[in-house]
């Protein structure tokens, strides 16, 4: 009532109710006061995010100049276009799988480092690369993936196990000089003689295609075969300063050694010979007939490697170098989770008899749960924005095939394409993306306040 009254204890009269106090809040601030310290943050927000996006959900209604009403034509030729499904088919590929990796390694870090004595070092050095701008990481791994193993390190790791497993031609790119030698190409990068070896006649087998002080090792000169048997000589048919007779062992001519030589008789290997240090080599009496055949292995090109980034590695090795920088964010975290779980459920579960694989999936990871998915959620909404890495780590011939929608975005609106129309849609597209991981984010916190 608005006009109450109270009686006084002997009934005589009535005095009016005293004023109601302002309204305050719950923690006693008065509403006008709040509003006044949330308007700078208000302010803010406004100019700095909702603008933005009310701005670029109209930008992206127009034309690459904004001069012309197009409505949702950009929207439609993101989904048209061939350069911008490749953009959305990798930033999908990129929120299913760097994510799950950087989550998972840093769920194992996390928990192998609380078993070792300098686990602490060992989170410092894992963590380490979150130190390092995107921008420096790139220029780190554009080197790691260089195809000269004596550049990039991927590679020179790669050569290096490959070398281990596999011989090494001696000879790259020497071949036989036609005008005077009677071998030719007979596939595969081999080459045999036309004619065939005799017992008793050296056979001569003349290469070219090497510089002399390109030689592999201290080359020694070349010899003319000798004996009775089937013997011959491999060597440089080349001499700096010239002169000498093409086809003829001639003196300060090196001799080729390690060269494989192959006897064979209709079409079938019957025997074998390496040459010496001095070129000459000998084959047994079988081989008397036979057409002599330098494999293509004496000559193949040296092993360089993988091809890190090209067309079909370019986006997992990217990825890989996102791994390597945010393993440690992940590590820390769920570190800091694991830290809070209570060891009496882990030892009653090694009580009971379980082995430490079965306490790791039972018990450590449905109780770390809400830790990884806050450490999986975080990722996702990163990679779909990712571009520094993209845009540095992949050479400009295959950066079509590692596209992604944050660096297609800059390169129609700021790379020469000029379109802030489809950049705008590109933009709102991946906010749409975003938003409903925040969705999930937010009812993620809402049902941990309401516990």
């Amino acid at each position: 009532m608005s006009s109450a009254v109270t009686k006084t204890a002997g009934g005589a009269g009535a005095t009016p109710t005293p004023p109601a106090a302002p309204r305050k809040s719950v923690t006693g601030t008065r509403l006008w006061v709040a509003v006044l310290f949330l308007l700078p943050a208000l302010v803010l927000l406004g100019a700095l995010v909702v603008y933005p996006i009310g701005y670029s959900v109209w930008r992206s209604l127009f034309d690459a100049d904004g001069s012309g009403f197009v409505g949702l034509d950009n929207y439609a030729e993101i989904f048209s276009d061939d350069s911008t499904l490749v953009a959305v088919r990798n930033t999908a590929i990129w929120v299913a799988v760097a994510p799950a990796l950087v989550t998972a390694l840093g769920l194992i870090f996390a928990v192998l480092t609380e078993r070792v004595r300098w686990g602490t070092a060992f989170k410092l050095i894992v963590f380490m690369p979150m130190a390092i701008s995107m921008l420096a990481a790139g220029i780190i791994f554009r080197l790691v993936y260089e195809q000269d193993p004596n550049q990039g390190v991927a590679n020179a790791v790669v050569t290096s196990v490959h070398d281990v497993f596999a011989d090494e031609s001696v000879y790259p790119k020497a071949r036989p000089n036609a005008q005077v030698s009677d071998l030719r190409a007979s596939g595969g990068g081999s080459f045999t003689t036309e004619g065939t070896v005799r017992t008793g006649t050296p056979a001569l087998l003349p290469l070219v295609g090497i510089a002399p002080n390109r030689l592999p090792g201290d080359a020694q000169d070349a010899k003319a075969a000798t004996g009775d048997g089937v013997t011959g000589t491999v060597w440089l048919d080349f001499r700096l300063g010239g002169g000498g007779e093409k086809g003829a062992v001639d003196p300060g001519e090196k001799a080729l050694e390690g060269v494989k030589i192959e006897a064979v008789k209709d079409g079938k290997v019957v025997a074998t010979a390496t040459s010496g240090s001095d070129g000459t080599f000998s084959l047994p009496e079988s081989a008397d007939g036979a057409r002599l055949k330098l494999p293509g292995s004496n000559f193949a090109a040296p092993y360089n490697g993988i091809d890190w980034l090209g067309p079909t590695l370019v986006t997992p090795a990217v990825i890989g170098s996102y791994v390597w920088m945010w393993a440690g964010f992940a590590m820390v975290l769920i570190a800091a989770g694991l830290a809070g779980v209570d060891r009496n459920l882990l030892e009653a579960a090694r009580v009971d008899g379980a082995n430490e694989w079965q306490v790791f999936r039972r018990v450590t990871v449905p109780l770390l749960a809400p830790v990884l998915v806050v450490v999986l959620v975080t990722l996702m909404i990163n990679v779909m924005k990712v571009f520094d890495l993209v845009y540095i780590i992949a050479p400009q011939p295959t950066q079509d095939e590692a596209n992604v929608l944050a660096l297609q975005l800059y390169l129609v609106s700021y790379g020469g394409g000029g379109d802030f129309g489809l950049g705008s849609a590109i933009g709102v597209v991946l906010l749409l993306l975003v938003l409903p991981v925040m969705w999930v984010n937010i009812r993620r916190l809402r049902k941990e306040r309401q516990r």
